[in-house]
């Protein structure tokens, strides 16, 4: 678990290092530039900020360029505004964020993809045998009612077992 002062620190890092890049650096190569996440070691030595470029690889590889000239700026301003002994050095890193999301989204793509083929195999599919496998009681009583053609089977003969309903065996007023 981190230092509680360390996260204070890495969170004051990162809202220090998004004002500067929005209203102190005005290099031409930096596009629009997020800055996602600071990890601040635990002597606060070394800070690593994160951060993503909206556009394609050349506005990308613009704003590395432009971030890597104004590290020094960012780097004494920071050590400034919060008091620091030591100013910890700085590294930018371009987050890896929205290409793992974009990886996802095309994961979730085929997934979905997959479930709709499989929905369509199951609308078309047709049983191998009967619909129904099982037997009911509704086709037992059919096949009862069958055997009354049986002349060995008379409604006359007392069954045996007695009668199927209990409150036949007591008589009623």
């Amino acid at each position: 678990m981190p230092n509680p002062r360390v996260l204070k620190l890495a969170d004051q890092i990162k809202s220090i290092v998004a004002q500067m890049l929005e209203k102190r650096i005005k290099d031409p190569r930096l596009g629009f530039v997020t800055i996602t996440d600071v990890r601040l070691t635990g002597d606060t030595r070394e800070a690593t900020v994160f951060y993503t470029v909206y556009g394609d690889d050349g506005a990308r590889a613009g704003s590395a360029a432009a971030l890597a000239s104004a590290t020094g700026l960012i780097r004494s301003t920071v050590g400034k505004q919060l008091g620091l002994r030591h100013a910890p050095s700085i590294t930018f890193i371009l987050d890896a964020l929205p290409e793992s999301a974009a990886g996802i989204e095309d994961l979730l793509a085929r997934a979905q993809a997959g479930d709709a083929a499989l929905a369509e195999q199951r609308a078309a599919a047709a049983y191998a045998g009967e619909a129904d496998p099982y037997r009911r009681k509704e086709e037992d009583e059919e096949d009862e009612g069958e055997d009354e053609d049986d002349p060995a089977h008379t409604d006359d003969q007392a069954d045996p077992a007695g009668p199927a309903d209990p409150s036949d065996l007591f008589e009623r007023d």
